[in-house]
C-alpha cells in the first residue's frame, strides 16, 4: 500500500493497458506479452509506474467502452494505452461506431486525469483494399481529433513475417512481443512522469 501510495503521490500512477487478445497475450505465457515486457522496460529506465494489463481477448470497442469507467475509478491510471478495434474490423462493425467508441474512451481517460496513447491496427489484405484503408484511416482520424499520442499500426515491421505469428495467423508469437513494444515505447515514454 505504501509503495503504491508513494508512486501515485509522485505522479507515477499506473499505466492501464486497455486492449484485446493482442495485448492480453493470447496463446502466450503470462510473462511473454508486450505489457509485461513494458513493465521490465520501465524498471530498467528508472520509472516507478506499474503496468495494469486489463485487456480481454475478443473485446470490441463497445465492450471496452462499457467497462472503462469502472477500471478508471479502480486503478486511477496516469496513462491509458488504448488498443481496441481489431475485433470490430474482423466482425465488420460500422467504422463510425468504432470511432465513436474510441473517442469516448479517450475522453473518459482524459476526464479521469490520464494521458492517452492510441494503438492502431490494420486489416488483413483479404478484407479488400477499400475496407482496409477506411479501417486504417479511422484510427488516424480519431488520433487527430483528440490529439493523442498514436502508434498507427501495432504490427508494423513484421506483419508479413509468418514465422512471427501463431498457427492462427492472427496472434503474434512470443518472439514478436519485443518488436511490438519498440514503437509503443517511443510515444509512451514522453507521457510518463519524470524519474
Amino acid at each position: 500500500f505504501i509503495l503504491v501510495w508513494t508512486a501515485i503521490a509522485h505522479g507515477a500512477g499506473p499505466i492501464l493497458v486497455w486492449g484485446d487478445s493482442l495485448s492480453a497475450g493470447y496463446g502466450l505465457k503470462a510473462d511473454e506479452a508486450w505489457p509485461t515486457l513494458l513493465q521490465s522496460q520501465l524498471r530498467r529506465e528508472g520509472f516507478q509506474h506499474t503496468v495494469v494489463n486489463a485487456s480481454v481477448s475478443g473485446e470490441t470497442t463497445a465492450g471496452g467502452r462499457t467497462r472503462l469507467a469502472r477500471a478508471l475509478a479502480e486503478f486511477k491510471p496516469s496513462v491509458v494505452v488504448l488498443e481496441l478495434g481489431a475485433n470490430d474490423g474482423l466482425r465488420g462493425l460500422p467504422f463510425q461506431l468504432m470511432a465513436d467508441n474510441l473517442l469516448s474512451m479517450l475522453d473518459m481517460a482524459r476526464q479521469a486525469g490520464a494521458r492517452t496513447l492510441l494503438i492502431g491496427m490494420e486489416m488483413p489484405p483479404n478484407f479488400g483494399a477499400t475496407y482496409g484503408e477506411r479501417f486504417r484511416q479511422t484510427y488516424a482520424q480519431v488520433a487527430q481529433a483528440r490529439n493523442t499520442a498514436f502508434v498507427p499500426f501495432m504490427m508494423a515491421g513484421f506483419a508479413t513475417r509468418q514465422e512471427l505469428f501463431q498457427a492462427d495467423g492472427i496472434h503474434p508469437t512470443a518472439e514478436a512481443q519485443p518488436i511490438i513494444l519498440q514503437p509503443v515505447w517511443q510515444p509512451l515514454k514522453p507521457l510518463l512522469s519524470q524519474r
